[in-house]
Protein backbone atom coordinates (compact mmCIF):
# COMPACT_ATOMS: atom_id res chain seq x y z
CA UNK A 1 0.00 0.00 0.00
CA UNK A 2 1.27 3.29 -1.00
CA UNK A 3 0.45 6.73 -0.67
CA UNK A 4 -0.06 9.47 -3.60
CA UNK A 5 0.29 13.09 -3.53
CA UNK A 6 -1.66 14.85 -7.15
CA UNK A 7 -1.87 18.28 -8.17
CA UNK A 8 -4.63 17.97 -11.05
CA UNK A 9 -4.24 17.41 -13.65
CA UNK A 10 -2.66 13.73 -14.06
CA UNK A 11 -1.36 11.54 -17.01
CA UNK A 12 -2.21 7.86 -17.44
CA UNK A 13 0.90 6.78 -15.88
CA UNK A 14 0.32 8.17 -12.89
CA UNK A 15 -3.07 6.28 -12.98
CA UNK A 16 -1.83 3.22 -14.29
CA UNK A 17 0.44 3.23 -10.90
CA UNK A 18 -1.92 3.21 -8.88
CA UNK A 19 -2.92 -0.33 -7.41
CA UNK A 20 -5.96 -1.07 -4.58
CA UNK A 21 -5.47 -0.08 -0.90
CA UNK A 22 -2.96 2.86 -2.05
CA UNK A 23 -4.31 6.09 -0.88
CA UNK A 24 -4.28 9.51 -2.81
CA UNK A 25 -4.41 12.97 -1.82
CA UNK A 26 -5.63 15.43 -4.60
CA UNK A 27 -4.48 19.40 -4.90
CA UNK A 28 -5.40 22.04 -7.53
CA UNK A 29 -8.83 21.71 -9.39
CA UNK A 30 -11.69 18.66 -8.47
CA UNK A 31 -15.07 19.13 -10.46
CA UNK A 32 -17.89 18.03 -8.88
CA UNK A 33 -20.99 16.15 -10.79
CA UNK A 34 -24.49 14.29 -10.51
CA UNK A 35 -26.61 12.60 -12.24
CA UNK A 36 -28.67 15.51 -14.09
CA UNK A 37 -25.34 16.87 -14.77
CA UNK A 38 -24.05 14.13 -16.93
CA UNK A 39 -27.79 13.28 -18.20
CA UNK A 40 -27.41 16.73 -20.10
CA UNK A 41 -24.07 15.95 -21.30
CA UNK A 42 -24.18 12.67 -22.34
CA UNK A 43 -28.44 12.19 -23.42
CA UNK A 44 -29.09 15.81 -23.98
CA UNK A 45 -26.25 17.38 -26.31
CA UNK A 46 -25.25 19.88 -23.97
CA UNK A 47 -21.24 21.02 -23.85
CA UNK A 48 -19.12 22.17 -20.76
CA UNK A 49 -16.52 24.90 -21.51
CA UNK A 50 -14.45 23.11 -18.91
CA UNK A 51 -11.38 21.08 -20.16
CA UNK A 52 -11.70 17.82 -17.45
CA UNK A 53 -9.19 16.18 -19.21
CA UNK A 54 -6.86 14.64 -16.51
CA UNK A 55 -8.59 15.64 -13.44
CA UNK A 56 -10.91 13.85 -10.90
CA UNK A 57 -14.47 14.05 -10.77
CA UNK A 58 -16.67 13.46 -7.44
CA UNK A 59 -19.96 12.43 -7.29
CA UNK A 60 -21.88 15.64 -5.38
CA UNK A 61 -24.51 17.50 -5.47
CA UNK A 62 -22.82 20.41 -2.76
CA UNK A 63 -25.43 22.58 -0.44
CA UNK A 64 -23.69 26.04 -1.39
CA UNK A 65 -24.87 29.80 -0.24
CA UNK A 66 -25.26 32.35 -3.08
CA UNK A 67 -22.57 35.13 -2.24
CA UNK A 68 -21.24 38.32 -3.92
CA UNK A 69 -18.73 37.46 -6.51
CA UNK A 70 -15.29 38.36 -5.15
CA UNK A 71 -11.65 37.08 -5.18
CA UNK A 72 -12.77 34.87 -2.28
CA UNK A 73 -15.76 33.99 -4.33
CA UNK A 74 -15.31 34.17 -8.03
CA UNK A 75 -18.13 31.74 -8.85
CA UNK A 76 -20.43 33.71 -6.58
CA UNK A 77 -20.79 30.79 -4.44
CA UNK A 78 -19.43 29.65 -1.20
CA UNK A 79 -19.52 26.22 0.15
CA UNK A 80 -21.48 24.80 3.02
CA UNK A 81 -21.51 21.14 2.61
CA UNK A 82 -19.55 19.20 0.06
CA UNK A 83 -20.67 15.79 0.77
CA UNK A 84 -20.50 12.49 -1.56
CA UNK A 85 -23.00 10.80 -3.12
CA UNK A 86 -23.52 7.07 -4.25
CA UNK A 87 -21.49 5.94 -7.25
CA UNK A 88 -23.80 2.82 -8.87
CA UNK A 89 -26.69 4.62 -10.22
CA UNK A 90 -23.96 6.71 -12.49
CA UNK A 91 -22.68 3.32 -13.77
CA UNK A 92 -23.20 3.95 -17.45
CA UNK A 93 -21.56 7.36 -17.53
CA UNK A 94 -17.91 6.62 -16.44
CA UNK A 95 -17.26 5.27 -20.03
CA UNK A 96 -18.10 8.20 -22.02
CA UNK A 97 -16.42 10.67 -19.50
CA UNK A 98 -13.59 9.40 -20.02
CA UNK A 99 -13.43 8.26 -23.33
CA UNK A 100 -14.67 11.94 -24.49
CA UNK A 101 -13.74 14.14 -21.86
CA UNK A 102 -10.37 12.39 -20.92
CA UNK A 103 -11.41 12.11 -16.79
CA UNK A 104 -9.13 10.14 -15.31
CA UNK A 105 -10.89 9.90 -11.44
CA UNK A 106 -13.74 9.16 -10.13
CA UNK A 107 -14.58 10.26 -6.46
CA UNK A 108 -17.60 8.77 -4.44
CA UNK A 109 -18.96 6.41 -2.30
CA UNK A 110 -20.85 2.48 -2.57
CA UNK A 111 -18.20 1.56 -5.20
CA UNK A 112 -19.17 1.04 -9.16
CA UNK A 113 -19.66 -1.86 -10.58
CA UNK A 114 -18.41 -4.34 -14.09
CA UNK A 115 -18.55 -1.35 -16.84
CA UNK A 116 -16.70 1.02 -14.62
CA UNK A 117 -14.39 -1.17 -13.95
CA UNK A 118 -13.44 -2.58 -17.98
CA UNK A 119 -13.22 1.30 -18.58
CA UNK A 120 -10.41 1.81 -15.85
CA UNK A 121 -8.85 -0.88 -17.38
CA UNK A 122 -8.86 0.06 -20.90
CA UNK A 123 -8.30 4.33 -20.89
CA UNK A 124 -6.37 4.11 -17.64
CA UNK A 125 -8.75 5.87 -14.51
CA UNK A 126 -9.48 4.41 -11.26
CA UNK A 127 -12.23 4.75 -8.65
CA UNK A 128 -11.74 6.46 -5.12
CA UNK A 129 -13.69 5.78 -2.38
CA UNK A 130 -14.89 8.10 0.27
CA UNK A 131 -16.37 6.92 3.54
CA UNK A 132 -20.25 7.99 4.01
CA UNK A 133 -20.82 10.75 6.26
CA UNK A 134 -17.80 12.56 5.89
CA UNK A 135 -19.23 15.63 4.39
CA UNK A 136 -18.03 17.54 6.64
CA UNK A 137 -14.55 16.62 6.86
CA UNK A 138 -14.54 16.70 2.63
CA UNK A 139 -15.70 20.59 2.39
CA UNK A 140 -12.78 21.45 4.87
CA UNK A 141 -10.75 20.36 1.80
CA UNK A 142 -12.16 22.48 -0.38
CA UNK A 143 -10.55 26.09 -0.53
CA UNK A 144 -13.00 27.59 -3.25
CA UNK A 145 -15.56 27.03 -5.57
CA UNK A 146 -13.47 28.97 -8.50
CA UNK A 147 -16.29 28.38 -11.30
CA UNK A 148 -19.57 26.58 -12.50
CA UNK A 149 -21.12 25.29 -15.58
CA UNK A 150 -24.72 24.18 -17.10
CA UNK A 151 -26.06 26.09 -13.31
CA UNK A 152 -29.17 26.02 -14.51
CA UNK A 153 -28.51 22.69 -13.00
CA UNK A 154 -28.49 23.84 -9.69
CA UNK A 155 -27.07 22.34 -7.12
CA UNK A 156 -26.60 19.55 -9.96
CA UNK A 157 -24.23 21.83 -12.20
CA UNK A 158 -20.83 21.23 -13.14
CA UNK A 159 -18.84 22.94 -10.16
CA UNK A 160 -14.93 23.68 -10.49
CA UNK A 161 -13.49 23.47 -6.77
CA UNK A 162 -10.08 24.17 -5.92
CA UNK A 163 -9.01 21.69 -3.20
CA UNK A 164 -6.03 21.31 -0.98
CA UNK A 165 -5.10 18.04 0.70
CA UNK A 166 -8.21 16.54 -0.17
CA UNK A 167 -7.79 12.80 1.16
CA UNK A 168 -6.48 10.56 1.53
CA UNK A 169 -9.01 8.63 -0.60
CA UNK A 170 -8.81 5.09 -1.29
CA UNK A 171 -8.20 3.49 -4.53
CA UNK A 172 -10.79 1.13 -4.74
CA UNK A 173 -10.87 -0.12 -7.91
CA UNK A 174 -8.02 0.24 -10.33
CA UNK A 175 -6.81 0.64 -14.10
CA UNK A 176 -5.46 -3.52 -13.97
CA UNK A 177 -9.21 -5.18 -13.31
CA UNK A 178 -9.05 -5.06 -9.91
CA UNK A 179 -11.94 -3.73 -7.34
CA UNK A 180 -12.48 -4.04 -3.60
CA UNK A 181 -15.55 -4.48 -4.12
CA UNK A 182 -15.96 -7.71 -5.94
CA UNK A 183 -13.97 -9.07 -2.82
CA UNK A 184 -16.55 -7.50 -0.25
CA UNK A 185 -19.19 -8.92 -2.30
CA UNK A 186 -18.17 -12.38 -2.22
CA UNK A 187 -17.08 -12.20 1.93
CA UNK A 188 -20.17 -10.57 2.32
CA UNK A 189 -21.99 -14.01 0.67
CA UNK A 190 -19.64 -16.25 2.34
CA UNK A 191 -20.94 -15.02 5.96
CA UNK A 192 -24.75 -14.44 4.87
CA UNK A 193 -24.50 -18.64 3.72
CA UNK A 194 -22.98 -19.28 7.12
CA UNK A 195 -25.67 -17.53 9.07
CA UNK A 196 -28.18 -19.31 7.60
CA UNK A 197 -26.39 -22.47 8.07
CA UNK A 198 -26.37 -22.01 11.48
CA UNK A 199 -30.16 -21.26 11.44
CA UNK A 200 -30.95 -24.48 9.71
CA UNK A 201 -32.00 -22.39 6.48
CA UNK A 202 -31.21 -24.13 3.18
Amino acid sequence: MTHHEFTTPVDEAAIRALRVNDTVTLNGTLYGIRDATQIHLFDRGRKTRFDLAGHAVIHTAPNVKRVEPSPAHPAGYAPVCVGTTTSARMERFTRPLMSQYGVRMIIGKGGMLADSLAAFAELGGVYLAIVGGAAALETTWIEQIEDVDLDDLNPESLWRFRVKGFGPLLVAMDSHGTSLYTGLKAAAAGRRAAALASLGVK
